[in-house]
């Protein structure tokens, strides 16, 4: 019963630490390409440098908060995860804007919440997992 609390605290704060870093990530990336003309592929790799500072430090402290692993472990894993998902998430949002003729932002969301979930379930079971 105590596990399945834990579970659900630690989706309910991923969920929210991951709205606000994806929030980050999707204000810059859209405010950059459509504000400021700069190409899909550099807003949207902007838009993840910034977030990923807020999703990292986020996780680390409240969704996954009852983890063992140090820094020195948790860090390069969620960078491999993140760094992972973000390359998906650019392959993915390059085809379908070269595909489809949906407007970047649109398309960005729709991928945004694709690429969520898996790092949600790298992120619990091996990211924060003690060595």
């Amino acid at each position: 019963m105590a596990e399945a609390a834990g579970h659900g605290r630690s989706l309910s704060w991923f969920t929210v630490i991951g709205a606000i870093a994806a929030a980050v990530h999707y204000i810059v990336a859209v405010t950059l390409e459509s504000g400021f003309s700069v190409a899909p592929a550099w807003a949207n790799s902007i838009g993840f440098v910034l977030a990923f500072p807020v999703s990292y430090l986020g996780h680390s402290k409240l969704s996954f908060a009852r983890h063992t692993a140090s820094h020195r472990t948790a860090l390069p894993r969620f960078l491999a995860i993140a760094l992972t998902s973000f390359l998906g998430n650019q392959a993915l949002l390059l085809s379908l804007l070269a595909w489809l003729a949906w407007p970047f932002w649109i398309t960005l969301a729709f991928v945004m919440v694709i690429v969520a979930f898996l790092t949600y379930v790298l992120s619990r079971y091996w990211a924060f997992k003690a060595a």
